[in-house]
């Protein structure tokens, strides 16, 4: 059992003891940050005098040699160690000698894990990050393109108003954008060095924190050693904004599979997609669709597994928190993973703009326009209302839409309407004059469409912070 703590004890841990309390499965994500730290540490250490170059070049030559060696299957990660700490610093010290066991001077295996899960979860964000503006960049481009593509807008899943599709994606851009600034929010306010805490009360070695946080691309250390190994409100809120994102998700999929249905048919998802029943010939299921919506239950546990985990652990740092890691890989993995598919999902699917048109005209989304036109025509809007449901009731009696009546009908049952009534409650007037900014009018749509514009440029340059 390779182990860094053996000297205290006067006989081997129990194997289902040491099973139970190894990390290595599940660490080894991080090997390439845990080396990058520790590249930084004697760098930092040569520079204060507590290494010699020659020491620290000889630690970073081995370092990078065993990176090599991973990453071409040369060398495997085993459950032989403890963790990946201990795997890495095995590994070291038979290649190099006695410089490798000088390489955790100055730390501690709380302030390296530490350091270790901040520098994996911000590459991570950053990840997820470019994800995010991949799928809003999708939504752009729809946008522009359905600027003039009618559809009901619901509420209560009732059909509600003549929109755009362009509009109703802007809905979920807006979402997405938020996500997008969230995850740089968090991003920001993790980015200072935990390294040189050690368990919880620093060092007597005149470690220089801020040449060390500046290696690692931080904007400085942490201020408080017993926080710096205790703190994983980072992941809290990682995990908190990939739910967050999640539900976004979850909820744009349920519209998807909605829109598929047959009694929408407002969409057909592409057949790399879909899947068929093995039983049904005529199916086409929406199944990725449906698994983002079920895998967001993950991500949900994920976050409150560790709110739960860390909501009575005393400071600094206890054993408890070595299960921030598994469920928070799994959340990051299927974070990335919906996102992926779900953005090609939406690239690929058909819009049927004709049955969308249809079902805003069937479904009396223009009923508000019509109780407009009698009131713009001196009737008061409650007269008006009594008026348009009279309307609407002989409509669904003989199963037409407003636009289907005739003249005389209308005029059956107010005198004040005329011929104009026609163009009053079109689709293309029902949204055209909605143009006050974030209406689904022309003029509207493509100012936002122009400031969506402007920002996926931004974020597109490369700027997460």
């Amino acid at each position: 059992m390779a182990q860094l703590w053996g000297g205290r004890f006067t006989k081997e841990t129990d194997q289902l003891v040491y099973n139970f309390n190894a990390s290595i499965t599940f660490d080894q994500k991080f090997f390439h940050q845990d080396v990058r730290g520790s590249i930084a540490h004697v760098t930092m250490l040569a520079a204060t005098g507590i290494l010699t170059e020659a020491e620290r070049d000889t630690i970073i030559q081995g370092l990078n040699s065993i990176v090599a060696d991973v990453d071409t299957g040369t060398l495997e990660i085993t459950g032989e160690y403890e963790d990946i700490h201990s795997f890495v610093e095995a590994n070291l010290i038979a290649r190099i000698g006695e410089p490798g066991k000088k390489l955790h001077t100055g730390r501690s295996r709380n302030d390296q894990v530490a350091l270790d899960m901040k520098l994996y979860v911000r590459d991570e964000i950053s990840e997820v990050q470019e994800l995010v503006l991949s799928l809003m960049k999708v939504l752009h481009r729809l946008m522009k393109e359905n600027i003039n593509t009618y559809m009901p807008g619901f509420t209560h899943l009732q059909k509600a108003q003549p929109i755009t599709f362009a509009h109703h994606l802007g809905a979920y851009m807006e979402m997405f954008k938020r996500d997008y600034e969230r995850l740089t929010d968090i991003r920001n306010r993790m980015n200072y060095c935990p390294l040189g805490a050690g368990a919880l009360a620093g060092t007597t070695y005149p470690l220089n924190r801020e040449m060390t946080a500046e290696l690692l691309d931080f904007y400085g250390p942490t201020l408080n050693s017993m926080d710096s190994v205790a703190d994983r409100d980072y992941i809290i809120e990682m995990l908190s904004a990939f739910s967050t994102i999640m539900m976004h998700l979850s909820r744009f999929s349920e519209e998807i599979i909605l829109w598929n249905s047959n009694e929408y048919q407002f969409v057909e998802l592409d057949d790399a997609y879909s899947t068929g029943s093995s039983i049904m010939p005529q199916k086409k299921n929406p199944d990725i669709a449906e698994l983002v919506r079920g895998k967001t239950g993950r991500v949900y546990a994920a976050l409150t597994s560790i709110l739960t985990t860390m909501k009575g652990i005393p400071l600094a740092y206890n054993k408890d928190m070595q299960e921030d890691k598994e469920l928070t890989f799994d959340a990051i993995d299927t974070v990335k993973g919906c996102l992926a598919l779900f953005t090609g999902m939406v690239d690929t699917m058909t819009l049927r703009k004709e049955r969308m048109e249809a079902s805003a005209k069937n479904g009396f989304t223009n009923a508000t326009d019509a109780a407009d036109y009698l009131v713009n025509h001196g009737v008061a809007f409650r007269d008006a209302h009594g008026i348009v449901g009279q309307l609407v009731l002989y409509c669904i009696e003989r199963n037409i839409s407003l636009d289907d009546m005739k003249l005389e009908e209308f005029q059956a049952i107010s005198p004040v309407f005329e011929a104009d009534i026609y163009d009053a409650i079109s689709m293309k007037t029902c949204v055209e004059k909605r143009n006050t900014i974030g209406a689904p009018g022309q003029k509207a749509m493509q100012a936002v469409i122009d400031l969506n514009e402007a920002y996926l440029c931004e974020k597109g340059s490369g700027k997460h912070e």
